[in-house]
């Protein structure tokens, strides 16, 4: 093999988890890459050797981790970031890109977010037992999506399990049913011109504590997760249909064309046209 290894994935058509890029590399001394900013996680493991990730924060101000074979970190959509190999021992790491509606759940329940990027396993083998499920997404980039999508189930699995900083397991609760009543009304009525209040109204709750609530459970605010289930839908019947973007544009709750161009390429960085032209069997 040679030193590096790049792979694109080719479906959308997944709402809950959504792979992206994946691969591996074995970087030069003194190997830098940023200053960037992600649309997506990014998730980098490292095999061997050492470096630095430069990262902001939630305040919004840079922290310098320094971090070594075993360990790995976390990269959050539209964080600044910048990583570097060291001079004598640069790594080498494995890396995916992921995203979908419940992509920051799971991140959440590995103990990952914004303050806190940096995962150390608190067990070797289950360390071990992520690594390899990544490691054999990028080995298998020609297997079919479904495939593919099943592995990285597998990767967030061990990820949250081997995590030190995970967070404990807990006996269904309450908060738990309101939860799953707003994702599930939102997302039969997706189309609509939903507000915050109406979905809360839904759980029978509270605007600020159902707002509370969701963030603190799925990693982002209500309309937040709204606005990536109307994108994804949007994707998917770009993907699938020959309907114009203004159409599906009203079928995924924008009226306002604009409006809907505007959300697609904070989202994905391009705009509508671009990702079906791009995106054509």
């Amino acid at each position: 093999m040679g030193n590096f290894s790049f792979s694109i994935f080719p479906n959308e058509n997944f709402l809950d988890l959504r792979l992206y890029q994946y691969g591996w590399e074995q970087c030069e001394p003194l190997h830098s890459y940023g200053p960037s900013v992600r649309n997506h996680y990014l998730f980098h493991y490292i095999l061997s050797g050492r470096g630095s990730l430069l990262s902001a924060g939630e305040d919004s101000k840079d922290r310098r981790y320094e971090l070594a074979a075993g360990q790995g970190f976390l990269i959050c959509p539209g964080q600044v970031n910048t990583y570097s190999a060291t001079k004598d021992d640069p790594w080498k790491y494995v890396w995916l890109e992921f995203d979908g509606l419940r992509a920051g759940e799971f991140l959440t329940s590995a103990g990952l977010d914004l303050a806190q990027p940096i995962y150390s396993p608190r067990d070797s083998a289950l360390g071990e037992l992520m690594r390899d499920e990544m490691l054999y997404i990028t080995d298998h980039a020609e297997a079919s999506p479904l495939h593919l999508i099943g592995h990285l189930c597998l990767f967030l699995d061990a990820l949250i399990r081997s995590s030190s900083t995970q967070t404990l397991n807990q006996r269904p609760q309450l908060r738990d049913f309101y939860i799953q009543e707003a994702v599930t009304f939102m997302e039969q009525n997706y189309q609509r011109n939903l507000t915050v209040e109406e979905i809360a109204g839904v759980c029978r709750l509270n605007r600020s504590y159902f707002s509370k609530l969701f963030r603190d459970n799925l990693g982002c605010p209500p309309q937040e997760f709204l606005i990536r289930l109307r994108l994804a839908k949007a994707v998917e019947l770009m993907k699938t249909t020959s309907s114009s973007i203004g159409d599906i544009s009203a079928l995924c709750g924008y009226p306002n064309q604009l409006h809907f161009s505007r959300a697609f390429k904070k989202r994905y960085g391009i705009s509508p046209r671009e990702w079906r032209s791009r995106n054509r069997g």
